[in-house]
């Protein structure tokens, strides 16, 4: 079987599985609208550094990653609580914590950073 002809099985699948109401509901638009948030609020960290897996990465890499890993999760990630514990702390390959070195020398694990900016979202 080709890799087209899989493709094209596996999205049939997951339409009918949407359709049969086996997919789980998409995330929350409040839900949504706080992790859009996290990701906007790490994007703007001026002259920080995001530590994974041992490389270093502006901000605006930093987001990309965490939307990207945000993409493939799916509706698995349904809250920002589940954002920040299962896609923002730690590399799923390696399980390494990641880490912000910001521009006054400070380093913090993500969660610690992301935790605190959840705390001050206003809807």
């Amino acid at each position: 079987m080709t890799a087209t002809r899989v493709r094209t099985l596996m999205l049939a699948l997951a339409l009918v599985f949407a359709v049969m109401g086996i997919v789980q509901a998409a995330r929350p638009d409040a839900e949504q609208k706080k992790i859009d948030y996290l990701i906007a609020e790490l994007q703007r960290l001026d002259g920080a550094t995001f530590i994974r897996n041992g490389s270093e990465y502006s901000a605006a890499k930093a987001a990309d990653h965490l939307r990207t890993k945000l993409r493939h999760a799916g509706d698995r990630i349904q809250t920002a609580r589940q954002f920040i514990d299962e896609l923002g702390t730690k590399s799923s390959m390696s399980g390494e914590t990641y880490r912000i070195r910001f521009d006054d020398g400070r380093v913090l694990d993500s969660a610690q950073v992301l935790n605190d900016r959840l705390l001050h979202y206003k809807p």
